[in-house]
Formats: structure tokens, sequence, C-alpha cells
């Protein structure tokens, strides 16, 4: 099954901890899906992954864009996996029919919203119950990451 980390975002907006989050699976040679809730969103999230740092790079594509296959991050509203990625990065409360296919997702929450809050705990026992292993992980004081219980 599929290793899935919740990440509670408290000090950084969710376009900051997606592109380190993003940066340190390329660093790992891991491809990657981004699945957000509408085309809007991946609009948006595709002007932040280029404007979020000018002194780095986060290659990626959107249907917008084509060229899926060759794209290391794609983002998408649609679930589908067109580059042969590993990881999963699931925004938006979004989930993914084809979870086990994925070596590594990443749910990504805003704590400062109850509603977010409550649907990840929903989610953490929809995922433990598929039989999916299940972490959990707050940004710290610092803005790093910090893995509890």
């Amino acid at each position: 099954m599929t290793e899935v980390g919740f990440y509670h975002l408290i000090s950084k907006p969710l376009g900051r901890a997606l592109g380190e989050l993003l940066a340190k699976a390329l660093e790992r040679d891991m491809r990657a899906v981004v699945l957000a809730g509408s085309p809007e969103r991946v609009q948006a999230l595709d002007g932040l992954l280029w404007t979020q740092d000018p002194g780095s790079f986060l290659p990626h594509g959107t249907a917008t864009d084509g060229h899926a296959a060759d794209q290391p991050i794609w983002l998408t509203a649609n679930d589908e996996n067109p580059n042969g990625a590993r990881l999963l990065v699931l925004i938006d409360d979004m989930t993914s029919a084809a979870m086990g296919g994925y070596e590594r997702a990443v749910y990504l929450f805003d704590g400062n919203d109850p509603g977010a809050v409550q649907a990840a705990r929903a989610r953490w026992s929809e995922f433990k119950t598929a039989g999916h292993a299940v972490t959990y992980w707050q940004q710290s004081e610092s803005g790093g990451w910090e893995k509890k219980g």
C-alpha cells in the first residue's frame, strides 16, 4: 500500500510549502502529480511555481502546456498519472482512485481552517481503513516539519 503523509500547514502558505516539498521530491528523482480541486486552482499553482522563488526552477506542466510524459511535475484537476509519477500530492481535500499505484502520497491541509482540519481527519481514517500507512507532519515554529505521533 501507499505511504500517505499528512502535512498540517500552520505558518507557510500552500504554494510555498508545496514548492519546497516538490523540490525535495525532484532531488530524490521522484516525478510527481499534484491533484487540485479545480482547473482554476491548477492555473494558480502553475503561476505560483513559476514565481515563488526566482533563484530556483521547478520543472512542471499542465494540460495547457501538454507533453505530460515529459513533465517531472504534473499539475492537474483530473485523477490521472500521465507522467509516470511515484509521488501524488493531494490538495483541496482531493483523493485518488489510483492511490495504490503511487509509492508515496502527500496530503496538504491548512491547519488554520477548521473545515480543512475536519476533512483531513476524515481522509486519515479513510486512507488508514484502506490499508495505507499514514503519518502526520506538522509545521514547526521555524517553518520546518516535525513528525508527530
